[in-house]
């Protein structure tokens, strides 16, 4: 796909999303998919499902520090429809987001459901994964694991908080702070891990994290599980090592040049017999 997304809006389809000039406006757009089986339980309530939809859009334009202009998405009919409207309003009342349009269509199973969300950016140039520069630090808004760990209580239908997983928040506000002093942001969604290594290929360094300094919503035996999970969508950045940051923030390592490896984590890298995060593949 990457051959024929050449507009410089598409970012060489190498960010969380385009970045589109419309006169004197920044367009910040995204677009995600969630299918059943893959992204949610066929038993959960369709409400959360909306709602995970909405947010999981809403965080990448945290990434970009962008304000939310409106959503449009596609439904493919079935059952508990009116579930899946009763969370997509709640969602959208709850981060005050219009609906703009969309389609309804038949199919399944599994079912998907699909939205896009557009946003205008509140500062330029709006972050990038590839601006990680040698000598700076590496940041994280919040703790990795409680996805995780919600996931597998939801599924296993033990009393654990399955909210994290059921109901992800989007940093925006932190986003829209964050943004003029970052050198390159991204929104965890596919694992710590797997989206640190995408932060230090697009800039062409060496990402080196230290593993006790990564905060946890999850037992510290699940540590490594929990940096190799997704669907916390808290923000990964890098930017200078003395900082006086807007929001509170983790440092979790530190940038370094390039090198054979571009991920490490306690000097050494990841092992290689266990896949850094989730990927689709055909």
């Amino acid at each position: 796909m990457r051959q024929f997304a050449t507009h410089p809006a598409a970012r060489g389809l190498q960010d969380d999303a385009a970045v589109l000039e419309v006169g004197t406006e920044t367009l910040i757009l995204t677009q995600d998919t969630m299918v059943e089986g893959v992204h949610y339980l066929a038993a959960q309530d369709l409400a959360d499902v909306a709602w995970k939809l909405v947010a999981c859009n809403l965080s990448d334009l945290a990434a970009k520090g962008a304000e939310p202009l409106g959503v449009l998405y596609s439904h493919m009919l079935g059952t508990q429809d009116q579930r899946f409207l009763d969370g997509m309003r709640e969602v959208l009342a709850a981060y005050d987001v219009p609906l703009l349009g969309g389609d309804t269509v038949s199919g399944g199973p599994p079912r998907s459901f699909s939205l896009t969300a557009i946003g205008k950016a509140t500062f330029k140039p709006v972050p990038s994964r590839s601006g990680a520069r040698p000598g700076d630090a590496v940041y994280l808004s919040g703790p990795v694991g409680a996805a995780m760990m919600g996931f597998e209580a939801l599924r296993d239908g033990t009393v654990g908080d399955s909210a994290a997983f059921r109901r992800p928040v989007p940093l925006l506000t932190q986003g829209r702070a964050l943004a003029p002093f970052v050198t390159a942001m991204m929104d965890v969604s596919d694992g710590l891990l797997l989206d640190a290594k995408r932060i230090a290929d697009t800039s062409g360094v060496t990402l080196a994290l230290e593993s006790a300094a990564i905060p946890l919503s999850a037992p510290e035996a699940r540590r490594d599980d929990a940096l190799r999970w997704g669907d916390d969508y808290q923000l990964l950045f890098t930017g200078p090592e003395n900082c006086d940051w807007p929001v509170a923030v983790h440092r979790i390592g530190q940038v370094e040049r390039p090198a054979k490896d571009s991920l490490l984590v306690d000097r050494l890298p990841p092992d290689a017999g266990s896949p850094l995060g989730y990927i689709h593949r055909s």
